[in-house]
């Protein structure tokens, strides 16, 4: 035997087609073959209050209503309220030409002694009612750009959409936060988008930094109210913390998102954030969510005192919530809106750690 006896054969090899095998004989395979069925009966639909697999955190979260401005009419009582305004001023610079012409008929210089103090708080007027002015201009702004990104998004051409970036850019130069944003966005700006993908690109460029800053602001007011009002001995100063942080946190998220509202701006915004809330009954919402969070056996490790400051803490989300609805310049579309669930843990958590 030589060893070309065990070499391969030369040539081309002959090729077998694929083929298909079946692993089980074919009346098995009958067997467990079976027709499409419907069933319509041995199953009942149930209400998501009485789901098991919907948390109370993630019921809340759903059914919590998006805060909206208020819408301003006329009324006859703003009209009575500047009417008596103007009398008022008429009243006073009557007084004020009197009292500037007596004193010039004393002595001259009493007469501009009065006259230069009168113009440093005419002055000093002015600049704060201009401020008030572009506050309450800058909050306008906000909601017509809200606005404005609801009718650019049912249209798919990219000019409205465009523009609008660009407001939004303007809007939030001085933050920080969005300049990574503004530089991805202007790399963008000779590149053919769609109207509603870019706008969504923009929201989450842009704001996503500034959102979680914002619930970072949230969940910071709601750890302290629960706290103070969990160790304050008196209702009145509950009361008194709670107005105050509420206050700062409306404030801080609508300068966060480019607001900056005076004073005027401000108590507007605390006047919608609360006419949402009464509206919504979120406040009765949050009382019975956290009877159902904490009756499942903690509300019998944690003192009275403890609870309400969960509860306290819970209610100052849901107003940073409304605020943060109101002051953001873009709807919620790319990114989550969040809910009371996401601060609910860390509030409890937070009363539950030793003091």
């Amino acid at each position: 035997m030589t060893s070309n006896d065990h070499a391969p054969p030369s040539g081309p090899q002959p090729t077998r087609r694929p083929g298909s095998f079946s692993l089980e004989e074919p009346e098995r395979m009958a067997e467990v073959r079976r027709r499409p069925q419907s069933f319509d009966e041995g199953f009942t639909v149930v209400a998501d209050e009485e789901d098991p697999f919907i948390t109370p955190e993630e019921m809340a979260a759903a059914d919590a209503a998006i805060a909206q401005p208020r819408k301003r009419h006329f009324s006859f009582g703003k009209l009575a309220l500047g009417a008596f305004t103007a009398f008022l001023s008429l009243a006073f610079w009557l007084w004020a030409d009197q009292v500037v012409r007596d004193l010039f008929a004393r002595a001259d210089w009493l007469g501009y002694t009065a006259v230069m103090v009168l113009g440093i708080a005419v002055a000093a007027l002015s600049i704060v009612v201009g401020r008030e002015v572009y506050g309450i201009l800058r909050l306008g702004a906000v909601q017509t750009l809200k606005a404005d990104a609801e009718a650019a998004t049912a249209t798919p051409g990219p000019k409205a959409a465009r523009a609008l970036v660009d407001r939004l850019t303007k809007l939030l130069a001085h933050r920080p936060e969005a300049a990574r944003g503004r530089a991805a966005l202007a790399a963008t700006k000779d590149e053919i988008i769609d109207g509603p993908q870019l706008i969504e690109l923009a929201e989450r460029e842009l704001l996503a930094p500034l959102d979680q800053k914002a619930r970072a602001l949230i969940l910071a007011a709601s750890r302290r109210v629960s706290v103070v009002t969990a160790v304050s001995p008196r209702a009145v100063v509950d009361l008194a913390y709670v107005l105050f942080e509420v206050t700062r946190l409306v404030r801080a998220m609508a300068d966060l998102y480019g607001g900056r509202p005076g004073t005027i701006g401000l108590l507007r915004l605390l006047r919608d954030v609360i006419a949402h809330l009464a509206v919504t009954g979120s406040i009765a919402v949050g009382d019975s969510l956290a009877q159902q969070v904490l009756g499942h056996g903690l509300a019998a490790k944690l003192s009275a005192r403890l609870g309400e400051g969960v509860i306290n803490g819970m209610l100052t989300a849901r107003i940073g919530i409304a605020a943060m609805d109101l002051c953001r310049p873009l709807p919620f579309r790319s990114l989550k809106r969040p809910g009371i669930g996401d601060f609910l843990s860390d509030i409890a958590r937070n009363d539950r750690s030793p003091t």
